[in-house]
């Protein structure tokens, strides 16, 4: 399938970085325990942040300094190559992966996104044994080191995950409900594939249909090769040009309604030109099942008046599985 493009290609969402006080706190695993009222670049990168999330949905996040979360060039490319290992895999293998969970088994060879690959693992907190179980599958004879790199990337691409949502949280001025919505989420770590086209060089052909998130807050790392676009409130496509040692972080529909639409779920879309494979990693930090999405009396006011009704998470997920809409959410809870 080719693609048209109307991308701004001169504009480009907030790039951020990490004061070295918060990549010190992750490296020591300190993501959970934080004390960050007494520091005025906490408050900055949480203010940045949260300005970012209202404006576009969406923020890029430099991680050059903090070689624990994997953002030096020697231990990304060792991620991806257990990525390619296991994209490589004969297609009777990967089909082994399934699920009664939507997005969770193996997708391949979609008429709707031929180029595109993915397998979505279930992980629980930090033990991430669902990682061990999942390589036991596709290799029965064991493989270590794809083990090792999926589980200790999502380890830290969770703690990364609690840290912005602290941030995001105080800079509300909602930080209570930090530790109720950690109780209350779950995680999904996403791989991706998405193939070169049958008509490479400069056409562009649909990699992933445009979507917003479900879950509260994703993470996502790639590969060298780009093709991510925003769509902004403005209905212009922006070519996002995501920099080496980066992360993307991305408002779901999710924390959308918990917000009251203070913070904007970014839509966005894979687009692949050239001739090299794009792969990549996400960490979808999601409700749970029985969760209510249900946005706080201290959110709503005469300048924000109610936009969304309670909902139960899971009924409005099977509803968007079933009814798969640009405006999902809207339709589903919007008052």
């Amino acid at each position: 399938m080719e693609i048209g493009s109307n991308c701004d290609n001169e504009a480009q969402i907030p790039i951020l970085h990490f004061p070295k006080e918060i990549v010190g706190l992750l490296e020591q695993g300190r993501s959970s325990s934080i004390c960050s009222s007494n520091s005025e670049k906490w408050k900055g990168m949480s203010g940045k942040m949260r300005e970012a999330c209202e404006n576009y949905g969406c923020f890029i996040l430099k991680c050059e300094e903090i070689p624990m979360i994997m953002s030096t060039s020697a231990l990304r490319e060792q991620m991806f190559m257990a990525s390619k290992a296991l994209f490589d895999l004969p297609e009777e293998t990967k089909q082994k992966h399934t699920s009664s969970k939507p997005y969770r088994s193996y997708t391949g060879n979609c008429p709707v996104i031929p180029l595109s690959e993915s397998f979505g693992i279930d992980v629980n907190g930090s033990s991430f044994d669902t990682v061990t179980a999942f390589t036991n599958l596709m290799w029965p004879q064991g493989n270590k080191g794809f083990c090792e790199s999926v589980s200790y990337m999502g380890k830290k691409m969770l703690e990364l995950c609690f840290i912005i949502l602290r941030m995001m949280l105080e800079s509300l001025g909602m930080e209570k409900h930090y530790d109720s919505h950690v109780e209350s989420t779950s995680s999904v770590l996403r791989l991706m594939k998405y193939r070169v086209g049958p008509a490479n060089g400069d056409s562009a052909q649909l990699g992933l249909v445009a979507h917003t998130d479900k879950s509260a807050l994703t993470i996502l790392c790639q590969n060298e090769v780009q093709g991510l676009e925003l769509l902004t409130k403005q209905g212009t496509w922006l070519q996002l040009k995501i920099p080496e040692a980066s992360f993307v972080v991305f408002v779901g529909d999710a924390l959308k309604a918990w917000s009251n639409g203070r913070l904007h779920a970014a839509t966005h879309r894979v687009i692949m030109k050239g001739d090299k494979e794009r792969y990549s990693c996400g960490l979808f930090l999601v409700p749970k099942e029985e969760a209510t999405i249900e946005v706080p009396q201290e959110l709503i006011d005469k300048e924000h008046p109610l936009l969304y009704r309670p909902f139960k998470f899971s009924d409005y997920f099977s509803y968007f599985v079933s009814n798969t809409s640009d405006d999902a959410l809207e339709i589903y809870a919007g008052l």
